[in-house]
């Protein structure tokens, strides 16, 4: 019998649990519940108000991936949307409000993406996001260098820059700003992923060319585009096994002297959340948001 279940007064028709989404970790779908209900707090905090696109991989990370971005068919009428533009015209998406929706949204297996924008000011960006990515024989530890370098330059600006892992090889640094076109933060991005390269050229490319990526870290700034995503802090990640796009302490990014010691699990987050709390909570204080210069 399919399980049905109640969150917040809402009933949900959980399926599958038993089935192993990640089988190099034998962790299975009731699992990924699990870590969304445990993580669920900050979670939501940062999926508020945000249109979500969803990555699903329902039958694990080597079978199937694609992105949903209109909302599903199916979708309970008590799950929150709003009406986002785009260039082909209006579409509908999905807002994950509460803990009901997110765990409607976790029994698709997904990951979430979120803009940099809110659903009541589309195309006004109120985060600056820069993902660092390698490219062998590079790994996070040269991301955890060019990041250092981007937090320094960003605090000249005035801005305080935050970092998490992406769940996969590298890292993510995102700062809150008071909103502004994202045209305006996608230029200034660029420019200082240009300065970045200048600053450190053995180390840094700023253009996507793979021939240019090997040995180098890839600050790639074309995330602030008012049409584009990132992988929301504490999302699941579709790789082999269950990891998270997990906020980590400047210290951590300092001292990280090889891979493996910026690696976070699902098991990994609730004890983090316990002794840290939540990294990114200055994101969500309009107080401490930033004005772009």
């Amino acid at each position: 019998m399919t399980p049905i279940t109640e969150v917040e007064g809402r009933r949900l028709t959980l399926t599958n649990l038993e089935k192993v989404v990640y089988p190099a970790a034998g962790f299975t779908k009731g699992e990924v519940l699990h870590y969304c209900a445990t993580a669920a707090a900050p979670l939501l905090a940062h999926l508020r108000d945000r249109p979500v696109s969803f990555l699903r991989y329902p039958d694990g990370p080597d079978g199937p991936v694609f992105f949903t971005k209109n909302v599903p068919p199916g979708t309970p009428a008590w799950v929150g949307t709003a009406e986002v533009p785009r260039t082909e015209g209006p579409a509908r998406m999905v807002l994950v409000q509460d803990l009901a929706s997110l765990m409607w949204a976790a029994n698709l297996v997904t990951e979430f993406h979120t803009p940099q924008w809110r659903a009541d000011a589309p195309g006004a960006a109120d985060r600056l996001v820069f993902d660092l990515d390698p490219g062998a024989p590079a790994t996070v530890v040269e991301c955890c260098e060019v990041a250092l370098w981007l937090r320094e330059r960003l605090a000249a600006d005035g801005i305080a820059a935050y970092a998490k892992t992406s769940g996969s090889k590298g890292l993510h640094l995102l700062a809150a700003l008071v909103p502004v076109a994202s045209e305006d933060v996608s230029a200034y991005a660029k420019a200082l992923a240009v300065e970045a390269e200048r600053a450190l050229p053995r180390l840094v490319t700023h253009r996507m060319t793979k021939s240019l990526r090997p040995g180098k870290v890839f600050v790639d700034h074309s995330q602030n585009a008012a049409r584009k995503t990132t992988a929301t802090p504490y999302t699941l990640r579709a790789r082999a096994t269950p990891t998270v796009s997990a906020p980590v302490t400047w210290d951590e990014v300092a001292d990280c002297d090889e891979p493996g010691r910026l690696v976070f699990h699902a098991h990994d987050i609730a004890p983090r959340l316990e002794r840290y709390g939540d990294l990114l909570a200055p994101l969500l204080d309009r107080g401490r948001a930033h004005a772009l210069p």
